[in-house]
């Protein structure tokens, strides 16, 4: 751990004055550049640096010619390329394909700073700015992308990102490990061409002769683009493989040449781990920046405790990117962290998050993964627990006390998401106990996703009923401790697999059990996860069996409407899927009505019943001050 005050520490280099040499590396963000350790730019930057290399940041430049890239001259060793923590489309754009109008990852919340499709036009400018030097691309961008994907905003099936941006070598999973071997190697003097090995990384060749051994070799571009089956059947290889201990070389043609994946890096050890962690991170904005980074105040005082997720929900890439077995820190070195964040003069003695992509996942899933893998063709938790699985959060409970205990920090919250059916499955209630004593801010956020039993085994998550009794649980407990806390639930529309029956059926539950949804998901078909590729072929990959999807906007904001049919401005759609349901029962004003009939006045406007008896009280008022008047 570097024992540096945080005053004495300083930011990695913006300019060439800053940096003061040529640099090894020059890396491009698609993101406002920010010291802190959720970043990928501060995290590769600074393992880079750990190593004894220098590295210069080139911040969201302006993409539209090459002068921007050359800020540091030319680089020693190679360009990188992260385009930022979010996919560039899904900042861009929402789930209906609107611009958005905030940016998260820019200064000020400003819209407009980075490309569409910023992995493959930086890697373009790159190459234009100084020919012969080495491109690498990295970031979920380029790991989601890998292979040839379906694109939501374009509707059509795209080649590999590495492909497209004619980058030398693309980096997929966080990075560290794969970053630091490359560079070791360019500078020993080996050409980017020979770097052909390193697990976690893709390249291109004309050749395959040398890599067919050990290989699955996958429908081609062509074949998934002009056949759904095809591009189904090579998704499920990709998923299936997507494991460091048993997966496999992956090789599938793109044109003329051919895309070679490699196995995934190996889970970093917890000491690799930790060292990452301990690095000098600032943990603010760089020094340029005028405006705050909005972002950055959901993270400052943040610790990240783990890393993977045997979860595997079908919608989230985060199995694509992370896999599924859990990387963990120390206690010590969590600590530590919270030690350094107290220092801080804005710290108020909350810290605001200890977890990960699941925050109370501490441990691998079974006693064989780190042996084994991941089992081919099954899941850990889901829909259905395996047997096999291992439920024990004393590890996370003692790591949360000790961070509790930790002077000068008043309060230690949960707020990444847990796992209400992991902690359904522990036979002791010490950590639902603590949690909802301890670490929730009046609200726990839990995403059961949906209640039809149907679309949740689609989507890998536990049925309706374990929510159920998780709710249940939770307010006995909150209850026993004399707290008045609630449940925040996040639901998705238009999942694979939700109809309007389905949407119908999660609308009813929500009026039965008095749940109020402000906030609604849509479906978002993001590369590289099951459920993109579901809605894709209209087919479940895993069986072959059809899926309905809703393809239309029109249904869409239905599906959305009927979550929120409590919402006055939502009650015109929710009527109308309805009664395209055949569900006019669900019409009127008795207690299990969604929404109230609509009728005619007559002037011809149309109003629901409520409205049309107020408005009809209005006028008897009016009427009766008129005549008042009269009188008068």
């Amino acid at each position: 751990m570097y024992n540096m005050s945080m005053e004495k520490l300083k930011q990695l280099a913006m300019t060439k004055e800053e940096l003061g040499c040529t640099p090894d590396f020059v890396l491009i963000s698609g993101d406002a550049y920010v010291d802190h350790p959720s970043f990928a730019t501060a995290l590769i930057g600074r393992v880079l640096e750990s190593k004894g290399y220098k590295v210069g940041i080139i911040a969201q430049p302006d993409w539209h010619s090459a002068e921007a890239f050359k800020v540091f001259g030319k680089p020693r060793l190679a360009f990188l390329i992260a385009p930022g923590n979010i996919d560039s489309m899904v900042n861009h754009y929402t789930s209906a394909k609107r611009r958005r109008s905030t940016d998260a990852y820019t200064e000020g919340g400003k819209i407009g700073r980075r490309p569409d499709r910023a992995a493959i036009v930086y890697s373009n400018r790159a190459r234009e700015a100084y020919r012969g030097v080495p491109v690498i691309l990295g970031g979920i961008e380029a790991s989601l992308r890998r292979f040839a994907h379906y694109d939501y905003w374009d509707d059509k099936v795209r080649r590999s990102v590495l492909s497209d941006s004619g980058a030398d070598i693309l980096v997929y999973g966080m990075g560290e490990k794969q970053i630091v071997e490359i560079a070791n190697r360019l500078k020993d003097g080996e050409s980017v061409n020979t770097i052909t090995d390193v697990r976690g990384t893709c390249f291109m060749t004309s050749d395959i002769t040398e890599f067919e051994k050990d290989s699955i070799v996958i429908d081609s571009y062509d074949d998934v683009k002009s056949d759904k089956n095809k591009y189904s059947r090579a998704f499920m290889v990709q998923y299936n493989e997507q494991d460091p201990i048993r997966g496999k070389r992956i090789i599938q043609k793109q044109d003329r040449q051919y895309l070679v994946a490699n196995p995934p890096a190996y889970p970093l050890t917890q000491g690799e781990l930790d060292h990452i962690y301990s690095l000098p991170y600032t943990r603010v904005k760089h020094t340029s920046y005028k405006e705050e980074i909005p972002a950055l105040s959901e993270v400052k005082f943040s610790l990240t405790s783990c890393r993977g997720c045997f979860g595997a929900c079908s919608f989230c890439a985060l199995t694509f990117h992370q896999g599924r077995i859990i990387q963990t820190r120390s206690h010590n070195s969590l600590i530590r962290e919270a030690q350094e964040l107290t220092k801080q003069k804005d710290f108020k003695g909350y810290i605001h998050d200890v977890g990960g992509p699941t925050a109370n996942y501490r441990q691998t899933a079974c006693k064989n993964q780190l042996e084994k893998g991941a089992c081919k063709g099954k899941q850990c938790i889901g829909y259905e627990k395996c047997k096999n699985l291992r439920v024990d959060h004393s590890d996370y409970v003692a790591l949360l006390r000790k961070l509790r205990a930790v002077p000068k920090v008043k309060k230690v919250f949960v707020r990444s998401g847990i796992r209400y059916d992991y902690a359904m499955y522990d036979r002791d209630d010490t950590f639902l106990r603590e949690l909802i004593e301890h670490h929730v801010s009046g609200q726990l956020k839990v995403a059961p996703e949906h209640i039809s039993n149907r679309v949740l085994e689609l989507m890998n998550k536990p049925d309706a009923e374990l929510f159920d009794k998780f709710v249940l649980k939770y307010k006995q407990l909150n209850k026993n401790k004399g707290k008045e806390q609630y449940i925040v639930p996040y639901f998705m529309s238009s999942h694979p697999g939700s109809d309007l029956n389905a949407a119908i059926q999660l609308a009813e539950y929500l009026k039965k059990t008095g749940m109020k949804i402000e906030q609604v998901q849509d479906f978002y078909p993001t590369p590289g996860t099951l459920s993109t590729c579901m809605y894709y072929t209209e087919r479940n990959p895993q069986t072959g069996e059809r899926v309905y999807v809703a393809k239309t906007q029109r249904e869409k904001d239905m599906q959305r409407a009927l979550m929120q049919f409590y919402m006055p401005q939502y009650r015109g759609l929710a009527r109308e899927a309805l009664i395209k349901a055949g569900r006019d029962d669900l019409i009127g004003t008795g207690r299990n009505a969604l929404v109230p009939p609509v009728v005619k006045n007559g002037d011809g406007y149309r109003t629901t019943a409520s409205n049309q008896r107020s408005k009809a009280k209005g006028n008897s008022k009016n009427n009766r001050n008129n005549n008042k008047q009269r009188r008068r």
